[in-house]
């Protein structure tokens, strides 16, 4: 049975579709890095000034 080529087309769409999803999660994944390189030392020094904050509340209670 020969295949359409409505049967191909269908299917070249399909990994289309499919390729754009991970081109797309590639974008988002490189972007994701390189803010959490630009701002990764920022975030530490906040997070660990409010767990000390956090410590010496529970500490005077």
């Amino acid at each position: 049975m020969k295949k359409t080529n409505a049967a191909i087309m269908l299917r070249n769409e399909k990994g289309q579709g499919v390729l754009e999803y991970v081109i797309l999660a590639s974008l988002i994944g490189i972007f994701c890095l390189a803010a959490v390189k630009q701002f990764g030392s920022v975030i530490n020094t906040r997070i660990n000034h409010m767990r000390k904050t956090v410590v010496e509340q529970i500490s005077t209670q």
